[in-house]
């Protein structure tokens, strides 16, 4: 189990308290804008800091007849002031509000995937470096390929993740911003200055241009991020559920002494983890498709963003950081078995070192490419219908025979021939 962070922060951020108190502080970093423009007087904004409060229950009383969150929001507070409450929310629309608020819970969610990721990212560099120079046979098309690392598996996981990283930093670069701007962004009723204290209180940028709202591909850059790190950690899940095959068996998700796999089959170790990481990105692909949909809105805004803002925020951020956790936990247990891994690459009886016994034959014996590459596949193909090796079906193969001496064709089934750049790969990573 990880427990240095819990989805609780997610809960957090997104609870009800937490939005109506960041709204609030928009409210109130508004308030001490127009005072220091002399529109509030000093004891006015002293009285409205000292009681400015909310009840969340209170609020939800006042939207049953209002039907209208900012309303009832700023109804509430203004209660517990009393005669000042009249200065709250002067010259600001409902949005001003909702966006400003938005951006900070949005920027603190994704300081807490960041910290997440880092700390998947420094599980799978360990994983890298212990399995750096450890030969494994590489699939392509599910197919045995050629020989590899482990480590290098590893690392390709690491360089997505640095990546991921990168996006989710412009992501809350891009939404780090506020909009004080009014009902349709002229800013008639609540000057420039006015914005610009206000988010520079709230550690924001102005929008440099806005209409009621925020424009919507800020936001949809932030599921974009989300979505893209749920396809590496899925691309990371599937790659994990394969290798756990019994026919393959090179990597085992971590197991309980009391866990059990199946209710009808005691002997089953199902990889249920990965396979529930790779369920959860397509949940984090739909909230993408659903901000990408909300970008285009009626003129200056409409509404119907609304809705599934309140939906896929705080769901996106649940399902992204549960999925890292979970996977940080699967990595840094991860089974390896070793003798397997050795075995596999035993396992053709020597066909992963076919293209470099063609390219022997091309380059150093001058062999035509296509009669090289005929040799090599009618002895391949032979060799995967079980009739022998490989090595020993080329050495008996007349068409070879003056060509190509049998020390120099056993020197070409040399693991290590296809690991030896494998520390110049690490040296492009600061690990």
């Amino acid at each position: 189990m990880i427990d240095r962070y819990s989805t609780a922060e997610v809960s957090a951020i997104w609870s009800d308290e937490n939005r109506f108190a960041v709204m609030l502080q928009v409210e109130l970093a508004a308030c001490r804008a127009w005072s220091e423009k002399g529109r509030i007087p000093a004891d006015a904004l002293e009285d409205i800091l000292s009681k400015a409060s909310f009840s969340v229950s209170r609020i939800r009383e006042i939207e049953n007849s209002v039907h209208h969150d900012v309303i009832a929001f700023v109804s509430s507070v203004a209660e517990n002031v009393g005669e000042n409450g009249r200065y709250i929310h002067i010259g600001l629309t409902s949005s001003d509000v909702l966006d400003t608020a938005s951006s900070i819970m949005l920027r603190e969610s994704l300081a807490l995937v960041r910290r997440a990721t880092l700390d998947l990212d420094a599980a799978v560099v360990e994983k890298a470096q212990r399995y750096k120079h450890l030969p494994c046979v590489g699939r392509t098309h599910g197919i045995h390929a050629e020989p590899m690392t482990l480590g290098l598996k590893f690392l390709n996981w690491h360089a997505e993740l640095e990546r991921d990283i990168e996006r989710i930093d412009l992501a809350a670069s891009q939404i780090a911003c506020g909009k004080i701007s009014g009902a349709v962004g002229t800013y008639a009723l609540c000057p420039p200055e006015i914005e610009t204290r206000v988010c520079e209180l709230l550690n924001l940028t102005p929008a440099p241009v806005s209409n009621q709202i925020l424009q919507r591909d800020r936001h949809a850059g932030v599921m974009n991020a989300l979505a893209l790190l749920g396809c590496g950690l899925e691309r990371m899940a599937t790659e994990i559920r394969h290798l756990q095959r019994t026919e393959v068996g090179e990597l085992y998700e971590p197991f309980g002494s009391a866990q059990k796999g199946s209710s009808a089959m005691p002997h089953k170790r199902n990889p249920i983890k990965s396979e529930r990481i790779c369920g959860l990105a397509r949940l984090l692909r739909g909230c993408l498709v659903a901000s990408m949909e909300d970008i285009a809105l009626w003129h200056e805004r409409d509404i119907s963003h609304s809705s599934t803002e309140r939906v896929i925020w705080p769901d996106a951020f649940h399902t992204i950081h549960f999925m890292l956790l979970d996977m940080t936990g699967l990595i840094r247990d991860l089974g390896v078995d070793e003798e397997r891994i050795r075995k596999n690459i035993e396992f053709t009886g020597g066909l992963i070192f076919s293209q470099r016994v063609m390219l022997e034959l091309i380059d150093e014996l001058k062999v035509p490419r296509e009669t090289a590459y005929k040799i090599v596949q009618e002895n391949a193909m032979r060799t995967a219908q079980g009739e022998g090796q490989f090595l020993e079906l080329l050495k008996a193969d007349a068409r070879l025979t003056g060509v190509i001496d049998e020390t120099r064709l056993a020197s070409l089934f040399d693991v290590s021939f296809y690991t030896r750049y494998v520390d110049r790969i690490f040296e492009r990573f600061r690990l």
